[in-house]
């Protein structure tokens, strides 16, 4: 079934395997794109030569030719091509060596058709924000999937316009799942530096040892193991923006670099002595309270200060509830469209249930349910029961304040037990306690 894919849009895949090749262009052609295929990254560069490509898939390991130099020709020839990398030798290091590149997407196999076409999508909808980022009105901004009508929401979204008309260095704080990177995101492609590399890097997720060499480079000799020099995410970021997630997590030595960057813009590739002159604005994004570590000698004041020029907070979904609506069906509707499924409809008391649940893992734990319901359900119309088990009796608890917690702790489990029909062992492994604890707490009411 067709999707809602651009059938405008070409794709041009790349890979050795005869395969591989034939199963992405059955794939992609059936959901409507214009695909093109290549076995090697010569013929590749040939067709790119004579063809507008949208979005470039490509494998990393390929004969003669790597598909990091085909990354490396298209990010320095081809600004409105994406691309996207597939690979069966997935590694910590080719990720990373494929986002410093340019790679924005990064695919490893065996991988779902729904991780594909979703990882498509990403990558195109880039391609067409710069595209409108350069035909924009003067004041209009692409949110790039920061939705919201709500009072909340457009505080968010005035702040973005405003951002992306500065160069200053922005702050982004809000709890895990908020959409703090696609505010940076918004930010960046509503800004003059549209055209250029955006690279997220989250500070948490690589080890303190290779984080100077990821963010600066490292010359070849600078330790076992560096056969040759590597540029760093701030180099591959030049002239666009580099997005520091979650910035309260890195050590004061990298504190201090950081700040280093940010007044003299140079960085210092490790294993050299000489700065290297970057042109890179830093968007940093955190879930923490900047503020009382600051106070508490955890994080630089001087660095704080330095990236709290502008600062954007994105409220919980908890504080804007009347965007759920419009965020569930935005997501039903996008994961129908990658299922080859109808659109469903969500009944009104499923809605309200969804609208008045807490979220505690915000608008990326929303993603998330919707995705299950519109895979899993067997009817166009979305009722009650076809929602998560801890949804449906946590509508059940609303409890009237002022009453003791052991009577609102069983009544709770008792909510439990009777949304999975009674069996103990299912509510005991919901609730993350034994059958003997679960006993004795109802015990006591």
């Amino acid at each position: 079934m067709m999707s809602d894919a651009d059938p405008k849009e070409t794709l041009l895949v790349v890979d050795d395997s005869v395969d591989t090749l034939e199963m992405l262009q059955r794939k992609l052609s059936a959901e409507g794109y214009n695909v093109l295929a290549a076995p090697d990254v010569q013929e590749a560069l040939r067709l790119l030569e004579s063809h507008p490509v949208a979005l470039v898939i490509t494998d990393l390991k390929m004969p003669r030719v790597s598909g990091l130099d085909l990354v490396r020709h298209i990010r320095e020839n081809l600004r409105d091509t994406e691309v996207m990398m597939v690979t069966g030798y997935a590694t910590v290091e080719g990720a990373v060596e494929a986002v410093k590149m340019g790679a924005e997407e990064y695919l490893a196999k065996p991988f779902t058709d729904e991780e594909l076409f979703g990882a498509v999508r990403r990558a195109l909808d880039k391609v067409r924000l710069r595209r409108a980022s350069r035909a924009r009105e003067p004041g209009a901004l692409p949110r790039h999937g920061f939705l919201g009508e709500t009072d909340a929401a457009r505080k968010v979204l005035d702040a973005i316009r405003k951002a992306a008309q500065s160069s200053a260095t922005v702050l982004v704080t809000g709890e895990s799942g908020t959409g703090k990177e696609l505010v940076a995101r918004a930010i960046h492609y509503g800004s003059a530096r549209a055209s250029a590399p955006f690279l997220a890097v989250n500070c948490a997720g690589i080890p303190e040892g290779l984080l100077e060499s990821e963010l600066f480079g490292y010359m070849k000799g600078a330790f076992t193991g560096a056969l040759e020099s590597r540029a760093g995410f701030f180099q591959a970021a030049d002239g666009g923006t580099i997005f520091l997630d979650e910035i309260s997590d890195t050590s004061p030595s990298m504190q201090a670099k950081l700040l280093r960057v940010l007044q003299d813009k140079e960085v210092v590739m490790l294993g050299s002595t000489r700065p290297r002159r970057v042109d890179v604005r830093i968007i940093a994004a955190t879930n923490k309270n900047l503020e009382e570590m600051v106070r508490k000698g955890a994080f630089r004041e001087d660095l704080f200060f330095r990236i709290n020029v502008i600062r954007i907070d994105v409220p919980p979904l908890r504080d804007r509830r009347d965007d759920i609506p419009m965020l569930v069906n935005h997501f039903a509707a996008r994961f129908a469209a990658e299922a080859g499924r109808p659109v469903p409809r969500f009944s009104d008391k499923a809605m309200e249930i969804l609208r008045n649940y807490r979220w505690p893992g915000n608008v990326r734990e929303l993603e998330n349910v919707v995705n299950r319901i519109v895979v899993m359900a067997d009817e166009e119309v979305i009722d009650v029961p076809d929602l998560p088990v801890l949804m449906r009796f946590s509508a059940l608890s609303e409890m009237p304040e002022m009453r003791p917690l052991a009577e609102v702790e069983a009544e709770y489990i008792r909510n439990v037990l009777r949304a999975v029909g009674g069996n103990v062992s299912r509510a005991a492994a919901i609730l993350r306690i034994d059958r003997k604890t679960l006993r004795r707490k109802l015990g006591k009411a």
